[in-house]
């Protein structure tokens, strides 16, 4: 998944992804164009969250920018702060690539985490805690739809309608898994990603799950 074997995505509508990289504080979208992104006010828009983490070592053919915006994004939603559930859990993960590809016409996200299996994340039994992986599999598997958001200029950040998590291995203390997860549509309110965890020593996938996302309304008070 490195951006070596990636080409850079190009497209008439588009610059390639890899140079264009605009002010995070300038007011203009992803492409430069606010008509379609401003018409309709974000639920939480990427672009108002502050830096966290650094993502120059994360690899992939979007923009610096865009990699950085979609770490602030899991790390303000996912992790949040250190009173937050799962903070230390979710602050083990680390992004690896995130990239946009045509699939025959239509854009696809995808991004890979990684993270070691501690003991802080096991179930009496000793193996991963089915609860702990659902609840990294719901953040990380949001991650390509906020990439493909900002890529296309809308929003892809929502909150959680459905999850489908489907175990096929237990992972003991010390695996290292990756979670590799992909946009499958994006509509006006209604989102989908998929992804699989793979442990990265063995090859075999530890869980499988389909996500689904929903835009909240905005209630006017």
């Amino acid at each position: 998944m490195s951006s070596r074997s990636s080409p850079i995505y190009t497209s008439a509508a588009s610059p390639a992804y890899n140079s264009y990289t605009p002010s995070p504080s300038s007011s203009s979208g992803i492409h430069g164009d606010t008509s379609s992104y401003s018409s309709r006010k974000a639920w939480v828009d990427p672009k108002s969250l502050a830096n966290c983490g650094d993502a120059s070592q994360i690899q992939g053919n979007v923009s610096p920018y865009v990699k950085q915006l979609v770490l602030n994004a899991f790390i303000a939603y996912g992790a949040g702060d250190e009173h937050c559930f799962g903070h230390s859990i979710a602050k083990a993960v680390k992004f690896i690539d995130i990239s946009v590809r045509d699939r025959q016409g239509r854009m696809e996200a995808t991004t890979v985490a990684e993270f070691v299996v501690s003991k802080s994340m096991l179930n009496g039994a000793g193996i991963l805690h089915g609860g702990c992986l659902a609840f990294l599999i719901d953040n990380c598997c949001s991650t390509p739809l906020v990439a493909l958001g900002l890529i296309r200029n809308t929003n892809g950040v929502g909150v959680t309608q459905s999850m489908n998590v489907m175990f096929h291995s237990p992972s003991p203390a010390g695996s290292c898994l990756r979670i590799i997860s992909t946009s499958v549509a994006m509509g006006a309110r209604i989102m989908s990603a998929r992804c699989e965890v793979v442990n990265e020593k063995t090859g075999g996938v530890a869980a499988s799950a389909y996500l689904n996302k929903m835009q909240p309304k905005i209630s006017k008070l």
